[in-house]
């Protein structure tokens, strides 16, 4: 007889994710953060939070309200979550039962395998068609009557490779019976989108975060949009409480500051220009990208690049153990100081390590 309590057997199946630990001193070229700040409207509102303010239980609701009326929604289209990681969580728990499957297409965010994993589903991975491009004919091959769950990422991560709204719609008339999560985490970067769709189709979701352009990774605030006819489904499984208020009552002031938003976003289009030129100069391998990073083929040196970018207080992420990104790194965009300080340490970075261009 087993001496503790086991958890049950999706659990010891589940992906664990492993982020990189340690100080991240330096510019951060990793994450695909927001590289600066957030609006300073958000730290206004921060400064006036009271002692009392922290006493009481968040209401998202209200919030919720404001979101749909800028998003053109209705509120009881829209939920906003702890992070895009808990609307995953949350479809998972929703949709996936014994025997179901959840189709992902490969490489792409991590967290769809470690949620998907850890139900009682099966994940299902179609690898992506060459240069990365989105594997359509072979993900419509894939699905059956078993299919429940179905994740796009547009733009892509850790690619930056985007997906045709046709090829989007293309999967739904093909799944009905199936959710279709369209996780459109970095759409500021590229500007198409397909939550227009939302209204008339009842097996699509699309998910956007406030992390990345808005620069709020830390206060963890994600937006799940679905048809009227899933979300009190949706909304059964997910707590009441976790968004916290710090974030709700920040939210509005975010997007508020529209002047800021552009203003980023506009850096960040700039910087990814003369990163691709520094890049085609460099004669480095790498892959047209719609969202705020760019991924790079090093090779066999792949380790030694990070490690000699970090020397020089540049922080960038290996992506080699993603399905097909052997010998990949990703380079986050930021602004327009910070792609300068990252290509000069992308250029020393070579060097030293002695990098050719028939590595890559």
């Amino acid at each position: 007889m087993s001496e503790y309590p086991r958890p049950r057997a999706a659990v010891l199946r589940t992906k664990e994710y492993h982020p990189p630990l340690g100080a991240r001193d330096g510019v951060r070229l990793d994450f695909n953060e927001n590289t600066i700040a957030c609006s300073p409207r958000v730290l206004e509102v921060l400064g006036r939070i009271s002692r009392a303010d922290l006493t009481k239980y968040p209401e998202r609701e209200p919030v919720e309200r404001l979101i749909a009326s800028y998003l053109s929604l209705k509120a009881s289209q829209v939920l906003l979550t702890n992070g895009v990681d808990e609307a995953i969580h949350v479809l998972c728990q929703t949709f996936l039962d014994v025997g179901d499957e959840f189709l992902l297409p490969v490489p792409t965010y991590s967290m769809y395998e470690v949620y998907g994993s850890s139900t009682d589903g099966k994940v299902v991975c179609v690898q992506a068609e060459e240069s990365f491009y989105f594997p359509l004919d072979s993900l419509l091959k894939k699905i059956n009557p078993s299919t429940k769950l179905i994740a796009i990422a547009n733009p892509n991560s850790p690619t930056g490779r985007s997906v045709s709204r046709e090829s989007i719609v293309k999967v739904i008339e093909n799944a009905p019976n199936t959710i279709v999560l369209v996780d459109e985490a970095y759409y500021h970067f590229y500007g198409h989108t397909v939550l227009d769709l939302v209204e008339r189709t009842p097996n699509l979701v699309v998910t956007r975060t406030f992390s990345k352009a808005y620069g709020m990774a830390g206060l963890r605030l994600g937006m799940l949009a679905a048809h009227e006819s899933q979300m009190p489904w949706i909304r059964r499984m997910i707590s009441p409480y976790s968004v916290n208020g710090l974030a709700l009552a920040c939210l509005p002031a975010a997007i508020k500051d529209e002047a800021y938003l552009k203003w980023y976003v506009d850096e960040v289009l700039q910087g990814r220009d003369l990163f691709n030129a520094a890049l085609r100069r460099l004669r480095v391998h790498h892959w047209p990208s719609e969202a705020n990073f760019i991924l790079v083929r090093i090779g066999p040196k792949h380790k030694e690049l990070v490690a000699a970018m970090s020397r020089r207080k540049v922080l960038v992420r290996d992506r080699s153990n993603d399905p097909g990104c052997d010998g990949c790194v990703r380079i986050t965009v930021g602004t327009l100081e910070h792609t300068a300080v990252g290509i000069q340490a992308l250029e020393e970075s070579l060097a030293e390590i002695k990098w050719t261009p028939d590595e890559g």
